[in-house]
């Protein structure tokens, strides 16, 4: 079993040297255990950005195969952690050991699917134009371009993936492909999980003869800002709240060398449900709605946070029955006592409002949260109410009645950017409302048809990003292989002889590259 020091990890060390505890607590009792984190002081921060950045130019050489090892090892390590650790991370976080064993799955399958992405080596992204010394009025120079990894990458990690957006989570897992050492922020609400995830991760490190500063953690709550703001950090990764992720984006912009922040921060996650969908599985609908809406106690950033339909006797009797539905559902034990406080913030903005009423749940009490449901006037989509534009994160969802297509159109135009947006329909939906998906893929990254947005597939197409203030940078996704693409950025070398050029852009193409050679993908080698 891990011994749990608490000490932070810095340059393949474990440091020590501040006096400030912080402690992990059971999230379903509120005990506090019996474990002493030390929260790093400012040196500690400067030397783990330090060490990264002193691991930089040693990672960033190694080939992609051995890139690739690193990762596999990482993933035979998780996989490795036994019920001792998955007891660790259902205390802290109350999340029940099927959904822990299969986010253990997960997280190793990300790191296997970017093991794979460098194996492939499409991410070098190579392009070759050769020179051609005759053509007039001026000759083109040799021009060869590849893709590096920017540089060391600040990880922050999310509350609600304890596994998957956390320690080895994807942001670290598509950083270290890309050739970016890691300094990771523990999340306070799973600090014990967080060392059971590094030890491993530096196993791993240690197993493939990394350099000692790959992979970097520190522990508190106030070391966030210096990380940042540090110059030896290149990019920051962070899954959380809009408050969070925006100060970070504004800490980062104001830097004397400003850096990109990859947030992933608030989604609503609309479904629209259409008339004949209604007409002919209107009770069906409501049933697997309710069980997204209170799946994990809501806490998924791609909960659907609102349900929009079109006026009509079907959609009045589907709201009855998605309100009996609600009002069934038990309450259920948040992450931590932060998350449930935020939850019942939420509400109270809600039930505050005079054109909100709430049609089913309990007043929250106790340390569990209630699955609630309300509906709200369209006006308030329409005329730029903020209220139904934030995230409540937590079992609950809002619904809007919309007069016709026309209105629908409009409640959709008025939403801010999102993770994702789902259509409910049948056939016939989809030929009468068939503006629906152009109007949506301009709001979000992912649209899903006659599905639910909680359920997110790690694979090479899947975008989990969006327009702000889903994510602040919509070019880009935190799942997936495209995630690698935040990390990197291109070079290009002008007239370089073969024998300086990387093994990417040599006229042999040792690596086997798929590359575009003078406007022609190919494979070939180069006379």
């Amino acid at each position: 079993m891990t011994q749990i020091l608490g000490h932070n990890y810095i340059g393949g060390q474990r440091s020590a040297l501040g006096s400030v505890i912080v402690k992990s607590v059971d999230a379903s009792t509120g005990e506090t255990l019996p474990y002493d984190f030390h929260q790093a002081t400012p040196e500690e921060v400067d030397q783990a950005a330090t060490a990264a950045a002193a691991a930089y130019p040693a990672y960033r050489a190694l080939s992609a195969e051995r890139r690739a090892r690193f990762l596999d090892a990482i993933a035979d390590e998780l996989d490795a952690l036994g019920d001792d650790f998955v007891a660790v991370v259902c205390r802290e976080t109350a999340l029940p050991s099927g959904r822990i064993l299969g986010e253990r799955g997960r997280t190793s399958g990300q790191m296997r699917l970017f093991a794979k992405v460098l194996r492939r080596g499409d991410f070098y992204g190579a392009r070759i134009d050769q020179a051609l010394p005759d053509r007039a009025p001026m000759p083109r120079p040799d021009l060869r371009q590849y893709r590096i990894g920017l540089g060391p990458v600040a990880v922050f990690g999310a509350s609600n993936f304890p596994l998957a957006f956390s320690t080895a989570g994807g942001d670290t897992a598509s950083a270290l492909a890309a050739g970016c050492p890691v300094v990771f922020k523990a999340h306070s609400g799973h600090m014990a999980t967080a060392q059971w995830v590094a030890d491993a991760l530096m196993r791993a490190a240690e197993r493939t003869g990394m350099p000692g500063g790959v992979f970097n953690m520190i522990y508190g709550a106030g070391v966030g800002e210096a990380l940042v703001k540090h110059p030896a950090i290149h990019a920051v990764g962070f899954t959380g709240s809009l408050k969070g992720g925006r100060a970070l984006c504004d800490m980062a912009a104001a830097r004397p060398r400003p850096i990109p922040v990859f947030a992933e921060m608030s989604s609503i996650n609309p479904v629209i449900i259409l008339p004949q969908a209604l007409a002919v599985r209107g009770a069906t609908i409501a049933r697997e709605l309710c069980a997204s809406v209170v799946q994990g106690c809501g806490q998924f950033c791609t909960n659907p946070g609102l349900v929009i339909g079109v006026r009509s006797a079907a959609f009045t009797a589907f709201i009855e029955q998605l309100a009996g539905h609600i009002s069934e559902q038990p309450a259920q034990t948040m992450l931590n006592a932060g998350t449930l406080r935020s939850y019942g913030q939420g509400l109270d903005k809600l039930l505050a409002h005079h054109a909100i009423q709430r049609l089913a749940g309990q007043a929250q009490q106790g340390n569990q949260a209630w699955p609630q449901l309300f509906k709200a006037d369209v006006s308030l989509l329409l005329e730029g109410d903020e209220v139904l534009q934030e995230e409540v994160f937590g079992p609950s969802t809002v619904v809007v009645e919309v007069d016709d297509q026309v209105q629908l159109s409009a409640a959709i135009n008025s939403l801010h950017g999102q993770l994702t947006a789902t259509l409910i329909g049948e056939v016939t939906d989809f030929e009468q409302f068939g503006e629906l998906t152009a109007l949506l893929e301009h709001k979000v990254g992912r649209v899903l048809l006659n599905g639910y947005p909680t359920g997110v597939e790690v694979c090479d197409s899947m975008v989990h990003g969006g327009p702000y203030p889903a994510t602040s940078d919509a070019r880009g996704t935190s799942v997936g292989s495209l995630a690698i693409d935040r990390f990197l950025r291109p070079v290009c070398f002008q007239n370089y002889p073969d024998s300086l050029l990387p093994d990417a852009l040599k006229n042999a193409n040792p690596l086997g590259l798929h590359r575009l050679v003078d406007g022609q993908w190919s494979d070939r080698s180069l006379g």
